[in-house]
């Protein structure tokens, strides 16, 4: 059949739910904090790349990223993503599409990320988590038609997966006496950016596969439910979520927390087994993580405010303040440009990945009182749909 033009063009920023876009504003706070301290030239780190030789403040930084944003916001980042892409096939089914059609415009969506994650990694970070969503989207469009049970079943077999993939990790930087190797610490942009695509390459494949796939499952079995759409109709279930989802977290990422302050020196065999708990357990932090901003953003009789309206376009132009947070730790923190990475620790990093994420806040909030989309957002979505 024939489709018209508006039948394949995007949600109306009128039309956006609040709770979704503002889970993405506030998490990209929580990337800019994962990210910063692996600019950083440390010789020596920690599990989660953090100094070893810090000060009594950068320890007690790193102990709290730890505890609360390190392995945390990319599952809250998955299940959005999950969630995303089913509302996305649902309102395209609901325009006209058969299933086929659908699954075809999610894998050029997919393919699309994958692309723009490669540039990002062969141009600024090694981090990168676009391409992770890409793969997952190119190769398990099919979950977004899976019953319940068979999303419930692929988010447990991934995160069994996971922790074999955390473990061996572990295992890896223990072998190698825990010496930062960090491609953004490397002076040459040749070789540093030879080095960005062969680990991205590697994490993109293993690591970050299996810590998207549980949160994008579970991320589509909530949209189903409308969870961060209709709010207001599933509470109870909210509450729940985020009391045990963020308790889990924090009690999973307590142990590795005392070893990365250096408060606490476990064996070898234990430090990697610490190091696999407090991974797989930010799984249930971050689906926490949004149960409460869902529960904060359905309180009733209260319109969101100046604050919540900034956060929520941060999160409406997320691919954009994403990859502009990157420019920013490059244009700072590598020797090829502002070269702060060889000074700072890890407190002045996150002071300085905080005021990066307030910046984009503050572009994303002018960019909508002017009725700007995001430009990666724009060219996202012509490269997926076309001109028209």
């Amino acid at each position: 059949m024939t489709l018209s033009p508006p039948a394949i063009m995007s949600t109306p920023l009128r039309e956006r739910s609040l709770a979704p876009d503002l889970a993405r504003g506030l998490m990209l706070l929580l990337i800019a904090l994962a990210h910063a301290h692996m600019f950083l030239a440390h010789e020596t780190t920690g599990w989660r790349g953090y100094a070893v030789d810090g000060t009594v403040l950068d320890r007690a930084v790193a102990g709290l990223q730890v505890l609360l944003v390190d392995g945390r916001a990319l599952p809250m980042f998955a299940a959005l993503f999950g969630y995303g892409l089913a509302r996305l096939a649902e309102r395209r089914q609901r325009a006209g599409y058969a299933a086929p059609q659908v699954k075809r415009l999610v894998r050029r969506r997919s393919a699309w990320l994958l692309a723009f994650g490669f540039a990002h990694a062969l141009l600024l970070f090694f981090g990168d988590i676009l391409a992770a969503y890409g793969l997952i989207g190119l190769v398990f469009a099919g979950l977004l038609w899976s019953r319940d049970r068979t999303l419930v079943r692929t988010a447990w077999i991934a995160a069994a997966a996971h922790v074999l993939v955390v473990a061996a990790l572990g295992a890896s930087a223990e072998a190698a006496g825990h010496v930062n190797s960090m491609p953004t610490i490397i002076a040459d942009p040749l070789e540093a950016a030879l080095s960005r695509i062969m680990v991205w390459s590697a994490l993109t494949s293993t690591f970050y596969v299996v810590s998207v796939l549980p949160a994008f499952a579970l991320g589509i079995w909530a949209a189903r439910r409308r969870l961060l759409d209709e709010p207001s109709r599933h509470l109870p279930l909210l509450r729940r979520t985020a009391l045990w989802g963020i308790a889990i977290g924090v009690t999973g990422g307590l142990p590795l927390m005392l070893a990365d302050t250096q408060l606490w020196h476990p064996g070898a065999g234990a430090g990697i087994a610490l190091y696999a708990l407090h991974s797989v357990t930010g799984l249930a932090a971050g689906l926490g993580y949004a149960a409460l901003i869902a529960l904060v953003a359905t309180r009733p009789g209260r319109a969101p405010g100046a604050v919540a309206n900034a956060l929520a376009a941060c999160g409406q132009r997320s691919l954009t303040c994403y990859l502009l947070q990157s420019v920013a730790f490059v244009a700072l923190f590598t020797p090829a440009f502002g070269g702060l990475g060889a000074s700072l620790g890890d407190a002045a990093a996150s002071g300085v990945a905080v005021l990066i994420w307030a910046a984009t806040v503050g572009l994303a909030a002018w960019m909508s009182k002017a009725g700007l989309r995001g430009p990666f957002e724009v060219l996202l979505r012509r490269l997926t749909y076309g001109r028209r």
